[in-house]
């Protein structure tokens, strides 16, 4: 069997990108039994100067479908933060991320080996291949957001366990 840049990154963004959409729920589902108000949770942070919930969210998308638009029109920028977005347009954010990810084919995905990605912030560009920005920047930042994300909804109570954040894993057929 032949591991592919498919496997390794769309594969993890789905995973991932599914079990947030099941935590955000199940975490949803909790606030309201408990009468707390998810427009609290969207600017939750974990210490002052890290940036809130709604920050991790919208990163979670812009470092997985926007990683994977980078890597085909070779540009990369840091996410907005979105401030207008709430509890339900995050979740629709992350579904959206996901069904967008859902119709990339291993084809595709594959044919972007050694192309060129840009990261720019600000006055400062960064050169990278395709699989370069993908296995080395894009998916350990989606690692952090999606950790960060899970991170404040427990720090606020919600029920979550690991096989929540780790979601539906990939058996043997």
């Amino acid at each position: 069997m032949t591991f592919s840049l498919y496997d390794a990154t769309v594969a993890n963004y789905l995973q991932i990108l599914g079990s947030a959409s099941g935590f955000l729920e199940k975490s949803l589902a909790h606030f309201k039994d408990n009468g707390i108000d998810p427009a609290d949770i969207v600017e939750t942070r974990l210490f002052p100067d890290m940036l809130p919930f709604r920050f991790q969210v919208v990163s979670l998308a812009h470092h997985s479908r926007g990683a994977m638009e980078a890597a085909k029109n070779g540009v990369f920028v840091p996410p907005s933060g979105k401030p207008d977005l709430d509890y339900a347009a995050l979740q629709a954010l992350v579904k959206d991320a996901h069904s967008e990810l859902s119709a990339l084919t291993p084809d595709a995905v594959n044919a972007l080996l050694g192309r060129e990605v840009t990261f720019k912030v600000g006055d400062r560009s960064m050169p990278f291949t395709a699989e370069g920005f993908l296995m080395s920047f894009s998916l350990p930042n989606f690692f952090f957001h999606s950790t960060t994300a899970y991170d404040i909804l427990r720090h606020k109570g919600a029920p979550l366990g690991k096989r929540d954040f780790i979601g539906r894993l990939n058996l043997k057929k």
